[in-house]
C-alpha cells in the first residue's frame, strides 16, 4: 500500500456508498476489488490510465448504440463536439 493510501474499515466503505450514484458505487467496488487483488504490484500504466482506457471504449460504444449510431446525439450526451467522439472512436476500434 503507498504511503498516503488509506484502508478504509469494511463497514465504513459500506456507509460511504450509501450516498453515491449507483455508477459511482459500481466504480468504487470495481477498483477496490481490483486494488485488493494487484496488492502492492505496480500499474505500469498507472491506474487513472488503466481506468479510462478500460472505461472509455464501452461508454462509447454502449452511447453510440442507444442513439442508434448517431454520432452528433451521442457527442451530445457525453459532452464531447463530434470530431472528439470520431477521435475517440477511432482510437478504441469502433469505427
Amino acid at each position: 500500500m503507498s504511503l498516503n493510501a488509506v484502508r478504509l474499515p469494511a463497514n465504513e466503505a459500506v456507509r460511504e456508498t450509501s450516498s453515491q450514484s449507483a455508477l459511482s458505487e459500481c466504480v468504487s467496488r470495481t477498483v477496490r476489488r481490483y486494488l485488493a487483488d494487484i496488492g502492492d504490484t505496480a500499474c505500469d500504466e498507472g491506474l487513472h490510465a488503466l481506468v479510462i482506457r478500460e472505461v472509455e471504449g464501452p461508454l462509447l460504444r454502449e452511447v453510440l448504440a442507444f442513439h442508434d449510431g448517431n454520432q452528433s446525439r451521442a457527442a451530445a450526451v457525453l459532452g464531447i463536439n463530434r470530431a472528439t467522439l470520431r477521435k475517440k472512436l477511432a482510437a478504441h476500434g469502433l469505427l
